[in-house]
């Protein structure tokens, strides 16, 4: 018998929201997460926008003594992973731990770790570095410290694939649990590098928008205007199970994956070739086994940049054929800017959302049409529409591509 690999729980922290209930609420509201950032040290950049988060609460999640051993990323993670846990009423304790696994990776790590403990080096000497800066920092912490919290003693992975690490994270996890080796996986991506250095550095490649006037305008995907990705920070967290593990639980199955493809462009660090794109769709779909005509919606990676767009809008005529002039996609990071190793985690979320609901979010700030992105991007508000399959892409710096297909869950 085949095994199915379903979604059983979900959890994010985000610039919308720190529950799913609300950061979905506000994506089908078209709502932005962008906003100016007011700390010291960006005065001098040229981007100084962001969508960080100010009203994340870890004591939630974590006890006051734990807070200084965990870098923001590490506590983003547990707090979506947990979320997800809580809504699977998955117990540990119940079932074989061993065959329950970790799947959590960052494009960045623990960045904030590392500068404040340089500055405390270069000004106080090196007793003042932290015993627990190298634990912090790595970014396969949030894997671990995800599975010492929860007790998961199966396999553990954190994947680092710049922008594609979460839909990497997931598409593992998924093939993990579909060839037999685990029961049960939590997966997906976290991300906290909001800091000058990191701001300072994509600055410099002219990567992101400079459009600080008006924050929640800067994020547009596919617009003719668009200057530039939004940096933002959150995680996003899937709980994967076979299907017999959760339906003998008596588990809320809310969807399933059923197709992942993964490509690299070897050809430029920066720079995409949409063949790599292509590939990675059309290998999702052969694993799927359905028509590219069966496709009806898809989350668009769309970071906002001038030739990212471009080329996955190629990408997808390439694949789609005629059937790309009739898709639905939408790029949600025009709401909640780029999350880099999160995005995936947090866009499988909003994919399966769309699915359950059959509500197709919008891509917002598309104002100026592009001749060179001319497919339906659903245009600054959601619609609703009949999801039966949908596509999740995510591309990242190092030519790295990871398509993820989600199906509606019918028993």
């Amino acid at each position: 018998m085949k095994r199915r690999v379903v979604i059983t729980g979900y959890g994010v922290i985000s610039p919308l929201g720190n529950d799913v209930d609300t950061f979905w609420s506000h994506i089908k509201a078209a709502k932005s997460g962008i906003k100016k950032i007011q700390e010291n040290g960006f005065e001098d950049i040229n981007t100084k926008i962001g969508g960080f988060i100010d009203d994340f609460q870890p004591e939630q999640y974590f006890d006051k003594k734990e807070l200084g051993k965990y870098d923001l990323f590490v506590q983003y993670a547990y707090a979506a992973a947990q979320q997800a846990l809580n809504q699977a009423k998955l117990n540990p304790e119940s079932t074989d731990a061993h065959r329950l696994g970790v799947y959590i990776g960052s494009g960045i790590g623990g960045i904030n770790t590392v500068l404040e403990n340089h500055k405390a080096l270069l000004e106080k000497g090196p007793r003042r570095v932290s015993p627990f800066m190298v634990p912090m920092m790595i970014s396969n912490m949030a894997a671990g410290i995800v599975a010492i919290k929860t007790g998961f003693k199966g396999p553990s992975f954190s994947p680092v694939s710049a922008c594609a690490t979460g839909n990497q994270a997931i598409g593992e996890a998924f093939l993990n649990i579909l060839h037999g080796y685990s029961d049960a996986i939590l997966a997906g991506g976290s991300e906290a590098s909001i800091n000058p250095l990191a701001f300072a550095g994509f600055s410099r490649m002219k990567a992101m928008s400079t459009n600080n006037d008006s924050p929640q305008k800067a994020s547009r995907p596919f617009d003719k205007d668009r200057d530039g990705f939004v940096m933002s920070e959150g995680a996003g967290i899937l709980l994967l199970e076979e299907y017999e593990h959760a339906k003998n639980r008596g588990a809320t199955i809310l969807g399933e994956i059923i197709g992942f493809g993964s490509t690299t462009d070897a050809h430029h660090i920066t720079t995409p070739d949409f063949h790599g794109a292509e590939r990675a769709m059309k290998l999702a779909l052969d694993m799927a086994q359905i028509q590219p005509t069966d496709v009806d919606y898809i989350n668009a990676h769309g970071t906002s940049t001038p030739e990212g767009d471009k080329s996955e809008t190629k990408a997808i005529k390439n694949v789609f054929k005629d059937h790309a002039y009739r898709l639905k996609i939408s790029s949600t990071k025009s709401m909640t800017g780029h999350l880099f190793g999160a995005a995936g985690g947090v866009e499988a979320i909003i994919t399966l959302k769309s699915i359950m609901e059959d509500t197709i979010p919008p891509t917002i700030n598309y104002e100026h049409p592009d001749e060179e992105c001319d497919l339906d991007y659903v245009p600054n508000e959601s619609i609703q529409a009949e999801v039966n399959y949908a596509l999740s892409n995510g591309f990242g710096f190092g030519g790295h591509n990871a398509v993820l297909v989600f199906k509606k869950f019918i028993d």
